[in-house]
């Protein structure tokens, strides 16, 4: 996220914020719509914290059904203001109500209605934006807006699959942290004093994991405290431009995770770029606006290279076949839907190949990942509580 403070072409000083993988690429976009740039600087506290939390950006749901409101409201012939206004009685408050008060000033202006959405671009993906220009240009906005809908709930459907594929593992893992911080901090030291008080000898695993314990909870406040200021400066290395190129590519790079994060944002990609060809927006265009999906800097940058080689005359798959991303069978395809001029179509193959492939991989990670925890959940508290009962036993044997 960047803070711009701009000169607009009727005289007015604006700040706004704006979006984008490198603040060069803003400018660049920024010139060509008639504004002077005073300056271009990254929003401190969001790069500090980390990258988004989403404010005051609309939900993907709530986009969704504006979307399909709007939509039934153009096919029922009203014009677009009234179309706005409409939309506005059923959004009193929020980001979107905000936004659209100015749009729909904008648009009585004499503004198109893609101009009008693009000064609110924290709300408003570029992606729609553009979309929306696209349908204006060509005279089908419902058809359109029809295209972005289905998009929308492709998206929405891909990412529900992988928070439900993810979800289960989570639970294990947070129930096998807080049962063995149970027995640590709760269950140890009680039974540490009873053996205390026996008085007798106690075997050697007993004594390693009351120490260990012992040194848990002398240790866990600190250890916190020191963590915070490795996390926080990490997040702020990895907010920058370097970082977050190095961040990224150590992502994708990591044996079999990596493989998924790649599909995941290759199935956007494709899926996108897809999209933007089909609403009639050329391809160079389309390419720069459906990178910003991936949400890796390292694949982007990849991506960007494609894009400069395809702007020079090369051909798609070439070019995408020198970023070492893609997949050999994406390649293939992307040469055969160049051949027969149907590349949109290829393209939406492609993405739902790698949907397929991706849910392959999540259903492979978590059947194994959930006998794993498992296993060592019951290794690790076994230990625990062999540990504990053998002073028991002894005791006991010793009364016998």
């Amino acid at each position: 996220m960047y803070i711009c403070k701009l000169g607009a072409p009727d005289g007015k000083i604006l700040t706004r914020e704006y979006e984008a993988a490198e603040p060069s690429d803003l400018r660049r976009e920024l010139e060509e719509q008639g504004y002077h740039i005073f300056e271009v600087r990254r929003r401190s506290v969001r790069g500090f914290l980390g990258r988004g939390f989403g404010r005051g950006r609309i939900k993907r749901r709530d986009l969704l059904l504006f979307n399909q409101e709007m939509l039934v409201l153009i096919r029922a012939g009203l014009p677009i203001l009234q179309v706005i206004d409409t939309v506005l009685e059923q959004y009193e408050s929020g980001p979107l109500s905000s936004a659209l008060k100015q749009v729909r000033e904008d648009v009585k202006g004499g503004a198109a209605l893609s101009t009008a959405l693009e000064k609110h671009r924290q709300v408003f993906p570029q992606l729609y934006t553009a979309s929306i220009r696209a349908g204006e240009r060509t005279g089908d906005l419902p058809v359109t807006i029809q295209r972005y809908i289905s998009y929308l709930k492709r998206m929405e459907s891909v990412r529900k699959k992988i928070i439900s594929a993810l979800l289960y593992p989570s639970i294990l893992v947070v129930v096998s942290i807080l049962a063995i911080s149970l027995l640590l901090f709760y269950v140890i030291p009680i039974l540490s004093n009873v053996f205390a008080d026996s008085g007798s000898q106690l075997p050697l695993l007993t004594r390693m994991m009351i120490s260990f314990a012992a040194l848990v909870r002398s240790w866990f406040l600190a250890g916190i405290v020191a963590a915070i200021p490795l996390i926080v400066a990490f997040r702020f290395w990895a907010s920058g431009v370097r970082g977050r190129y190095q961040t990224d590519r150590f992502k994708i790079k990591i044996p079999y995770l990596g493989a998924i994060m790649t599909d995941y944002s290759l199935t956007n990609f494709f899926r996108t770029l897809a999209n933007l060809l089909g609403g009639g927006i050329p391809i160079v265009e389309s390419l720069h606006m459906a990178t910003g999906t991936l949400n890796n800097a390292y694949m982007e940058r990849r991506l960007g290279e494609a894009g400069k080689y395809i702007e020079e005359g090369g051909r798609i798959s070439a070019a995408f076949k020198k970023t070492r991303i893609m997949p050999p069978l994406a390649v293939r395809m992307l040469l055969v839907g160049e051949s027969t001029g149907a590349l949109e179509e290829m393209l939406a193959g492609i993405s739902e190949y790698l949907e397929e492939t991706l849910e392959e991989r999540l259903h492979l990670l978590t059947a194994a990942f959930e006998p794993i925890i498992m296993i060592v959940m019951g290794l690790v508290i076994g230990v625990i509580i062999i540990a504990m009962y053998l002073p028991i036993f002894k005791i006991a044997g010793a009364v016998g």
